[in-house]
Order: C-alpha cells, then sequence, then structure tokens
C-alpha cells in the first residue's frame, strides 16, 4: 500500500471517513447499550466509582430482603398476640358468667371451659411462625435484623413465651382444677301397723282402757336401741301417743277414730317392735287395747311404682328439696298421695350433674359438684329410731370456680395476663416500627446509590442521538468531499484524450 500514492486531499478525507466512522461506532455502542461508560476503558474513574455505588447498592438489597421477611416474621407474632388477646378476653369473659351464677354445677363447667381457652391460647401461639422463627414461643426464637454491610447496625427482637399460659413471666394463668365426682344412696323401705284402742277417741285417757293403767311402760324397739313411755308421765291421753310416737324417727302415725286404732307407718330399715308392760298394775299388751306381748311392724323395699307416702318418710305436702355445695337451689318438688319412688327419681335425675337410678329399694345418686337432698318432713331419710339426720350429703371434690373469691383470683390473673399481651404488643409494635422504617430507609439509599452510579454511567439517549445524525451528516459530507477529490485526480486523464 506505501507504493500507492494518494493526494493530500483524498488522504485527508479518507481520514475524516475513518474519524467519523470511529465515532459513529462509539456512538452506536452507547445508543445500544444506554450506557456512556462500558468499560474501564472509557472512563476509568466514572466506571469503578460507578461499580462501588452498584455494588452496595446489591449489598443493600440483597438486606432488604431479609429486611422484608423479618417484618412479616414480626407482622405473625404481632397477630399472633392480637388474638391471644381475644381468647383471654374470652376466658374473662366465662369467668365473669361464672361470677354471675351460684350454680357449682354451671360454675365447674365454666372451669372447663376456661381449660378449653387456655389450651387455644398455648396452640395460637405454636402457630404463630414463619418461615420457622416463632417470636411468641421463646427462647431460641431471637430475630436479628440487620441494617447496613458491615453489620454494624442491626436490631434484636427479643421473644416472649406464650406456648405454655403457666409461665410465671408469661401470661401466667394456670389451668384450674375442674373437681371430681361423688356418690350416695339412701334406701326407700315402707311398712305399716295398728295399734287398736278399742272405745277410745283422740282426747281420752289411755287408762280407760281395762288393761291400761298409770306407771305402765310402752317400749318401742328397734336396731337402734329402745325407747321407753310411761303412762301417766310421758303419754296421758290417746293423742299423748299418738304424738310420741310420731316424734320417733322415721315414723308417721296418726289416730283413725272410727276404727279407733292409732296407724303406724315406718320408713325405717328395721322392723319396729312395740309392746306395752304392767309396771303400773295394768295387763301386759301389744301396745293396744289388749292381746300379744308385741305389735311387729315389719318393712320391706318399695318398689318403682310405690307411692311415696307408703313410706314413713314422706306425707302429702312434703317439699324436697336439691341445693349444691353453694346453697344454689336447682330444683325442688311438692310430693302429693300419687307420687311414686319413680317420679322422685326422675325429679332427681333431671337436675343438672346429679344422675339418679333406683334398684333394690336404694337410689343411686352419682353427682358432678356436691348436692344435699333435704325434705321439710323431719323424718325423712331417717332410717332407724335413733336418727339424728334425715340430709341425703353427696360430696365431692370442688372446682376452682366454686366460690366467688376463686373467681375474683382468677379475674386479677386474667387481668394481668392482658397486661402482659399489651406490653408484649407495644414490643412487637416498635420494633416493627424501627425495622419499617429502616426498610424505607435503605430502599431510598439503593434509589440514591443507583442513581448515582446511573449519573456516572448512563448515556444521555437525547445527546447521542442528536450526535448520531450529525456523524452521519459528516460522513455524507465526506464522502461528497473524497468524491470531489477523486474527480480533481481524474482531470489529468483528459491530457489524454
Amino acid at each position: 500500500m506505501s507504493d500507492i500514492v494518494l493526494s493530500s486531499a483524498v488522504r485527508d478525507n479518507l481520514l475524516s471517513l475513518k474519524q467519523t466512522a470511529n465515532l459513529q461506532s462509539v456512538t452506536q455502542t452507547r445508543l445500544a447499550t444506554g450506557m456512556k461508560v462500558n468499560t474501564a476503558l472509557d472512563n476509568p474513574n466514572s466506571f469503578f466509582t460507578a461499580q462501588s455505588l452498584n455494588d452496595r447498592a446489591s449489598d443493600l438489597a440483597n438486606l432488604l430482603d431479609n429486611m422484608g421477611q423479618a417484618v412479616q416474621t414480626i407482622k405473625a407474632a404481632d397477630k399472633g398476640i392480637t388474638s391471644i388477646t381475644k381468647l383471654v378476653e374470652s376466658a374473662k369473659a366465662i369467668a365473669n358468667q361464672a361470677l354471675q351464677t351460684s350454680s357449682e354445677f354451671e360454675r365447674k363447667q365454666f372451669a372447663s371451659q376456661y381449660n378449653d381457652i387456655l389450651e387455644q391460647i398455648e396452640d395460637m401461639a405454636r402457630d404463630s411462625s414463619y418461615k420457622g422463627k416463632n417470636l411468641l414461643a421463646g427462647a431460641g426464637n431471637e430475630l436479628e435484623v440487620i441494617f447496613n454491610e458491615d453489620s454494624t447496625s442491626n436490631l434484636t427482637v427479643n421473644p416472649v413465651d406464650f406456648t405454655d399460659t403457666t409461665l410465671d413471666d408469661g401470661l401466667n394463668l394456670d389451668n384450674l382444677d375442674t373437681g371430681g365426682t361423688g356418690t350416695a344412696s339412701f334406701n326407700l323401705f315402707g311398712g305399716t301397723g295398728t295399734l287398736a284402742l278399742t272405745g277410745l277417741q283422740a282426747s281420752s285417757n289411755l287408762t280407760d282402757l281395762a288393761a291400761w293403767s298409770t306407771g305402765d311402760q310402752v317400749t318401742i324397739t328397734d336396731s337402734s336401741g329402745t325407747t321407753t313411755l310411761t303412762v301417766g308421765t310421758d303419754i296421758t291421753t290417746v293423742q299423748d301417743y299418738v304424738d310420741a310416737l310420731n316424734d320417733l324417727s322415721g315414723v308417721h302415725t296418726s289416730f283413725n277414730e272410727s276404727t279407733d286404732s292409732i296407724s303406724i307407718t315406718s320408713g325405717n330399715t328395721n322392723p319396729i317392735y312395740v309392746s306395752k308392760d304392767n309396771a303400773g298394775g295394768g295387763t301386759a299388751t301389744s301396745g293396744g287395747a289388749t292381746g300379744g306381748t308385741t305389735t311387729t311392724l315389719t318393712v320391706s323395699s318399695l318398689s318403682s311404682t310405690a307411692t311415696l307416702i307408703s313410706s314413713g318418710g314422706f306425707q302429702a305436702g312434703d317439699t324436697i328439696t336439691i341445693t349444691d355445695g353453694n346453697g344454689f337451689e336447682p330444683a325442688s318438688i311438692e310430693i302429693d298421695s300419687e307420687t311414686t319412688v319413680s317420679d322422685l327419681v326422675s325429679f332427681i335425675d333431671n337436675v343438672k350433674g346429679l344422675d339418679a337410678t333406683f334398684s333394690g329399694g336404694s337410689i343411686s345418686l352419682l353427682g358432678e359438684v356436691s348436692f344435699d337432698i333435704t325434705s321439710s318432713n323431719a323424718d325423712f331419710n331417717r332410717t332407724t329410731l335413733g336418727s339424728t339426720s334425715g340430709t341425703v350429703g353427696l360430696s365431692a371434690a370442688a372446682s376452682e370456680f366454686k366460690s366467688d373469691t376463686d373467681i375474683d383470683r382468677t379475674l386479677q390473673a386474667i387481668n394481668a395476663a392482658l397486661d402482659e399481651l399489651r406490653t408484649a404488643a407495644r414490643s412487637m409494635g416498635t420494633s416493627l416500627s424501627t425495622v419499617e422504617i429502616r426498610t424505607d430507609f435503605t430502599q431510598n439509599m439503593i434509589n440514591t446509590l443507583e442513581v448515582g452510579a446511573g449519573e456516572l454511567t448512563i448515556a444521555d439517549m437525547n445527546e447521542e442521538g442528536a450526535n448520531m445524525l450529525a456523524l452521519q451528516t459528516r460522513q455524507q459530507l465526506s464522502s461528497t468531499a473524497l468524491s470531489l477529490a477523486n474527480q480533481a485526480d481524474q482531470s489529468v486523464l483528459s491530457l489524454f484524450g
């Protein structure tokens, strides 16, 4: 090529075209990539400065992802605390409802419901995890959030432990003892007998009878012992005799003036023996006017269809009342002459928390709380002449909601637990706010770094477009100039024409 001789004009135009082509190549690259600095050769200072800024932005972007996950972890815990708070408020409502009733059985049920709520609280706490991190599950679940590249700026979110409601440094809510059950039974026996006092009325003196004299003694005996009535001292008239017999436990006595006899109805579980001696000069009798030495009043267990008044422990008009350990009266019944044993069993069995069955003359009771069955009739459930109490008592271990004091103590614990939840919620809220603020800051910082890097390396597309048009025009002009220079060199050929 060095042997080829070109004119100065041609060489100048060729050089101009070459330079224009180089500039077009650079401009085309900038237009294609959008960058005015693509390599360190373009501008070392801008290239490496921009790279440093982009590297930091990338590092912060990685931290931003972790911050986002931390936000979700804290939100999961916050949602858990909100739900647990509602459950604790439900537990408080249950305790307040228990306080509104005196029924020991209903309070026992409320105690069971309260325990169910505590179980749900623990389940809720265990379910409040996010990606294996649970801020409501105690030690080992600390959350560390890093805010800058060298980890010198960070936040540690300490967990609480609500997975066990009994923890002293947690909710401190203990399960309530719901108590136990108790059993009891009472017998239903009955028997009747008569003592003939021929020719007497209720107001008559017993000594009007030929066989009776002042000082004679009437003896009434069963398995519990003996009661002695002295004629003229303890008993004088027929009515005195009836009243004295009525005073015996489990015995109902009346005088029938149409038959001139005393009717005795027993509810005791053992036979009763009545006799009168001759200590005052009379004649020994079986407790009546004449005949025999002893009247035996036998008893047998009642059947389910037997009327209650066939037992000495019941009379028409009696009121049978059931009360629980709190003195609450869930039911009462007034018996009449038609009330049967089956009716009594059904009445008892319909009381909530109390089951009754009847077999072999005995009513068996199973109670979820303590119950007492009493009657307005003092002879109710008097099994012998020596019985001192007719109350049927069933004892069962009480629940921890039995008394108002128990419930008030639980309410105090619930209020303290609500305070603990509010404290935990505030702590979680503060941590969440801090992480969210740092997240926004980091996003803005990333944007600032990327904008700064872009200002050093990103091309102005308007400017580069204008440059391309100018270079294309220059290229066209250079081509025209080169053509003209070649035409000037060709003019010498005209000399050889």
